[in-house]
C-alpha cells in the first residue's frame, strides 16, 4: 500500500512540475489575496477607483454650486434680511475667498497624500473662485453703486479695501481666461508664470476681508492663518527645488 501511495506522490509531483513548465507565467496577473479575505473583497479596490475618478468632478461640481443655489433660494424667499444687496455682497465674497483657499489647498493635499485627484480639480475649483468673485463685483457694481462710474472711482482711490480688491479680481481674471488647454500651449512656460499669480491674488483678497471686517471677528484670522499655512508649503516646495538646482 506505500508503493502505491509514493507512486501517486511521484505522478502528483510530475505533473505539478510539467503545468508549472507549460504555462505561461503572466506576471502582475495574480493578486495575492491575504488570509481572511476573499477574492472579491480583493478585488473591490480596483473595481472603485475608476467609479470614483468618474464621480469626483461632478461632486465636487455640485457641491460647490450648493452656496449659489442656496443664495438663490433665500433671495425668492426673502431670508436675506433687511438689507439684501449688503448680504449678496458679503456672503459671495466670502465664498469666493473660501473656494480661493482651497484652491491652493490642492498642491499641498496632492503631496500629503501622494495622489494625483487633487490636481485634477485645481482649474474647476479656482473657475468656481472666480463666478463667486464675479457674482460678488457684479452686485456691487449693478446693485449697490448702480454703475456710476464716479461713486466707484472714488472708492476704488479712497478705501483700500476696494483697491485691493480690485487687484485680486483683475488677477482672477487674467488667470480664468487663459486657463484653458489652447492658453496653455500658446502661452508656454508664461502661464505657469502667470499662474503663480494666485497667491499674489488670494493675497489682495484676503487684504480686502480683512480690513473690511474690521473689529474682533474670529473669521478674517482663520482665513489669514489658512493662508500663511499654504504659503509655508509654497516655501518649503520652492526651497526643495533650490536645493535640488544647487
Amino acid at each position: 500500500m506505500t508503493t502505491h501511495i509514493e507512486r501517486a506522490s511521484a505522478h502528483a509531483d510530475t505533473l505539478a512540475h510539467t503545468l508549472a513548465n507549460t504555462l505561461p507565467a503572466q506576471q502582475g496577473s495574480v493578486r495575492t489575496v491575504p488570509v481572511g479575505h476573499n477574492v472579491a473583497a480583493a478585488a473591490l479596490p480596483g473595481k472603485l477607483a475608476p467609479a470614483m475618478n468618474t464621480l469626483l468632478k461632478p461632486t465636487v461640481f455640485i457641491l460647490l454650486s450648493l452656496p449659489f443655489l442656496w443664495l438663490v433660494y433665500a433671495l425668492f424667499v426673502g431670508e436675506l434680511g433687511a438689507n439684501p444687496i449688503e448680504a449678496i455682497t458679503d456672503y459671495t465674497g466670502e465664498w469666493a475667498l473660501r473656494i480661493l483657499l482651497l484652491t491652493l489647498a490642492l498642491t499641498p493635499l496632492r503631496m500629503v497624500l501622494r495622489k494625483p485627484w487633487p490636481i485634477r480639480l485645481r482649474r474647476m475649483v479656482g473657475l468656481f473662485a472666480f463666478f463667486y468673485a464675479l457674482t460678488h463685483l457684479l452686485t456691487y457694481l449693478l446693485l449697490d453703486q448702480q454703475l456710476d462710474g464716479r461713486a466707484i472711482l472714488a472708492d476704488i482711490i479712497e478705501r483700500p479695501y476696494i483697491t485691493a480688491g480690485s487687484v485680486g479680481f483683475l488677477i482672477l481674471f487674467a488667470l480664468a481666461i487663459t486657463s484653458t488647454k489652447g492658453m496653455m500651449k500658446r502661452m508656454g512656460k508664461r502661464w505657469q508664470s502667470l499662474h503663480k499669480l494666485v497667491y499674489v491674488g488670494t493675497g489682495a483678497a484676503l487684504l480686502h476681508f480683512v480690513w473690511l471686517t474690521r473689529g474682533d471677528q474670529i473669521e478674517p484670522l482663520i482665513y489669514l492663518a489658512v493662508f500663511c499655512v499654504l504659503m509655508l508649503f509654497r516655501m518649503k516646495k520652492l526651497a526643495k527645488r533650490i536645493t535640488a538646482t544647487s
